[in-house]
């Protein structure tokens, strides 16, 4: 079990098969990506929940190497 400390999460590069969400999720809570794969295809088919969960994550979780999510580079874009 890693450090809490060093834990962060964010999209990864590697072993994406969309935007890296599910991958993401999988590596910070230590659980396989196809479970939380599984997880957002169940949500989707229950009211499409899902698919608005998945681009929130796109939106909000920052890709490996990025200092701050989409959403955070978009503010600071429109704020100065």
């Amino acid at each position: 079990m890693s450090n809490v400390a060093d834990k962060k999460l964010e999209r990864p590069r590697k072993g994406r098969l969309v935007a890296g969400v599910a991958a993401g999720i999988g590596e910070y809570f230590e659980v396989d990506a196809t479970i939380v794969r599984l997880v957002f295809a169940f949500a989707a088919c229950i009211g499409g929940i899902g698919v608005l969960m998945y681009l929130a994550g796109w939106l909000l979780i920052p890709e490996e190497g990025e200092t701050g999510s989409i959403v955070e580079r978009l503010a600071s874009k429109i704020g100065s």
